[in-house]
C-alpha cells in the first residue's frame, strides 16, 4: 500500500467504487494511505511492506499499523507437519504457512471466507497470474446483480477485488472457485469477510507468489 501512487482523491474515488463489492467473492475495499504513527513498527517490517512505485499499478505502502503484529510476514519453527513446499492455510487462525525444507516455515497473516462461504481440503496451485481479471460466478451474480457488469470479468487494476497476484487452487484436476490473492486493505487481515477466498496483502502475495511455484500442495484447514 511514492510519487507514482494514485492521490489522496483518487484512492478515495477508488474505494467509492468498490462500495458494491464489498460482499462479493474476493472483493476487498481499497483504502487511503494516511499518515500513520509507526514508532512502534520495526524498520524491516515498514520495509517488508513498503509502496511498490514499479510494479504495473503502482502499490502504496501497507497500512500496516492497523494489522496486529502477529499477522505481520515473518519465519516461524513449522506447525503443520507438511513437506516442503506445501502451503497451508490455517483458517481458524488466520494464517497462511509457506513450509521451508529447515524445519521453518514463512507465515503471513490472511483474511478469510466468512461462515457459509468457506472451503476446505487438500488441492494445487494450477496456475497463477499476475495482475489478474476478476470474474465473478454466476451463483454470486445472482445474489448481488449489480456484479452484472462484471460477467465477463473485471480488468486488472488497484480496485480489482483480486489485487496484484492470484493462486488459482483445483482439485482432482478441477476449478474450487478458491483463490488466494491480493487486497489493499488492511483492515480485512485476521478477519472473516469474503465470500470465500484467501487474502493476503499485496506485499504478502507478491511475496508468497516469487515462492511458489506452479503445481504446489496447497492445504486449507
Amino acid at each position: 500500500m511514492t510519487d507514482l501512487v494514485l492521490g489522496r482523491r483518487a484512492l478515495l474515488a477508488g474505494a467509492a467504487s468498490l462500495a458494491a463489492l464489498a460482499l462479493a467473492g474476493c472483493a476487498a475495499t481499497g483504502a487511503p494511505r494516511l499518515e500513520a504513527e509507526t514508532a512502534r513498527i520495526p524498520d524491516d517490517v515498514l520495509a517488508m511492506y513498503a509502496a511498490l512505485p514499479e510494479e504495473r499499478f503502482p502499490i502504496p505502502a501497507a497500512r500496516i499499523d492497523l494489522v496486529e503484529p502477529q499477522f505481520w510476514r515473518q519465519v516461524v519453527p513449522d506447525p503443520t507437519g507438511e513437506r516442503p513446499g506445501t502451503i497451508v492455510v490455517d483458517t481458524a487462525n488466520r494464517f497462511l504457512y509457506l513450509v521451508r525444507d529447515d524445519g521453518m516455515a514463512m507465515r503471513y497473516g490472511v483474511g478469510i471466507g466468512r461462515d457459509g462461504f468457506t472451503w476446505s481440503g487438500r488441492g494445487v496451485v494450477q496456475f497463477k497470474r499476475e495482475w489478474p481479471t476478476w470474474t465473478p460466478p454466476s451463483e454470486m451474480i445472482a445474489r448481488q446483480p449489480e456484479l452484472e457488469p462484471y460477467r465477463h470479468g473485471m480488468q486488472p487494476s488497484l480496485e480489482n477485488p483480486l489485487g496484484a497476484r492470484a493462486l488459482y487452487i483445483f482439485k482432482d484436476g478441477r476449478d474450487t472457485i478458491y483463490r488466494v490473492h491480493g487486497a489493499m486493505d488492511a483492515r480485512t487481515i485476521g478477519k472473516a469477510i469474503s465470500s470465500g477466498c484467501v487474502r493476503l496483502l499485496n506485499q504478502d502475495v507478491i511475496d508468497l507468489y516469487q515462492r511458489v511455484p506452479s503445481g504446489s500442495p496447497i492445504v486449507v484447514i
